[in-house]
């Protein structure tokens, strides 16, 4: 193997009050065979799931809006974010949590989701992997007002948009979430709204 080889890790928690950041030292052999030691933090909170909600024959699909503290710390006015739904795994699989999390933020039921892709977001610092779906669903899917769980101070807004409005939005600036850029794109290289 030309790269690769990581041996002696050690792990020291930094901090664990919502989600573990750990300072990992270990040795990584070069290129030339030589061992260099290397110290780096790694957060983990964890694995996630993100959906893109569509109905091809309304043209539309459901997104959220909600206030992210990270994003207004480091320049987003009013920090809110028009993101896909998504949430992190806690029980069960990718595919268990977000039915569970489309209808506790949009309220929605769905029975049917396709996994279509799967991606580190932050590899450099985040140890989460992100399973991307997509999912169809219908006005007779709505079971209840959505908006998110009140136990985990959830506070979403859900919009119904027009597949090129969304595509918009993503070009001005209004949707900078990688993970709904990455489904919105998903969408249309696949051409699911041209059915």
């Amino acid at each position: 193997m030309k790269y690769g080889n990581v041996r002696n890790i050690k792990k020291e928690i930094l901090s664990d009050n919502w989600y573990t950041l750990n300072k990992v030292t270990f040795e990584y052999q070069k290129e030339d065979g030589e061992w260099e030691k290397q110290i780096r933090e790694a957060y983990d909170r964890g694995n996630g799931a993100a959906i893109l909600l569509y109905n091809v024959e309304k043209g539309k699909l459901v997104l959220t809006k909600q206030f992210r503290m990270p994003t207004y710390l480091n320049g987003n006015k009013d920090g809110m974010m028009v993101e896909a739904c998504a949430g992190l795994l806690e029980k069960g699989n990718a595919e268990e949590t977000i039915k569970m999390e489309v209808e506790e933020e949009t309220g929605y039921e769905i029975d049917k989701v396709e996994k279509v892709f799967e991606a580190y977001m932050s590899p450099g610092s985040v140890t989460e992997i992100l399973y991307f779906f997509i999912g169809e669903y219908n006005d007779a899917m709505k079971v209840s007002e959505g908006g998110g769980a009140e136990d985990e101070t959830e506070n979403i807004e859900v919009l119904e948009l027009d597949f090129k409005k969304a595509l918009e939005m993503m070009k001005t600036g209004e949707i900078k979430d990688a993970k709904t850029i990455m489904l919105l794109q998903y969408a249309q290289i696949q051409g699911i709204f041209d059915q």
